[in-house]
């Protein structure tokens, strides 16, 4: 697989609690050149972000993060405020503390008060696999299928562990055939992309994958026109 194709379903991705907008910015100018599907980057900055890229990238940014333990209404009003700032996709965190109580219902109540909020707007569902039994997972697919979502997300990439090529076949193999596979999380090399996406994800969430994207680059001593 061509590294331009694995850049094409990277959402490049900077999270960290003390990121500067110049960083943002830089991130952007990354997405941009790279041909990335969006950046993903926390909510306080997207309405800057968007008016720095316009309709150059599509701006992702995450709601309930990381935890999910925030109220549904909470949630909603987050995805709502993001939106308004520009974001064109939002990735919500489920709530695992009404996964692990087996409140299904609810669950699902709080991805659907998101869905609503974020109607029109690309929306994926982070379940945070680590922390989940098998038949936890395979429930949520359906949930998430149900509730009619773009995506299931495998990971937020701050709890004990990252997506899984396990993970990755899992979710693609009990999700409905229009929702999508979004893996994040420990995406360290060209290969784990290839795997992944080999695997049935569709969107990789990694800031990785376009720093070796521009390691190649500088190996070669000329831009790449693959990009």
């Amino acid at each position: 697989m061509e590294i331009r194709e694995i850049l094409e379903k990277c959402d490049h991705t900077l999270l960290r609690v003390d990121c500067t907008s110049e960083e943002i910015r830089r991130l952007c100018d990354q997405g941009i050149k790279y041909n990335c599907a969006s950046v993903c980057i926390p909510p306080c900055h997207v309405a800057g972000a968007k008016r720095y890229v316009g309709d150059q990238l599509k701006i992702c940014t995450v709601i309930g993060f990381p935890n999910g333990y925030m109220t549904s209404a909470a949630k909603a009003f987050e995805a709502a405020d993001a939106i308004q700032n520009g974001a064109d996709e939002v990735d919500m965190v489920i709530n695992l503390s009404m996964v692990k109580d087996g409140c299904w219902a609810d669950v699902e109540k709080d991805i659907r008060a998101v869905r609503e909020a974020s109607r029109g707007k690309v929306l994926k569902v982070i379940i945070e696999c680590c922390l989940l039994t098998e038949e936890e997972k395979i429930r949520l697919c359906h949930i998430v299928s149900d509730c009619g979502c773009e995506y299931i997300k495998t990971s937020t990439g701050f709890s004990k562990g990252g997506a899984t090529r396990e993970d990755v076949a899992l979710l693609r193999a009990n999700v409905a055939p229009e929702v999508k596979v979004k893996a994040a999380g420990g995406i360290a090399t060209l290969q784990d992309a290839e795997d992944m996406i080999a695997l049935g994800a569709d969107r990789l969430g990694t800031s990785r994958i376009v720093k070796a994207a521009m390691e190649l680059e500088k190996a070669e001593g000329a831009p790449n026109e693959n990009y």
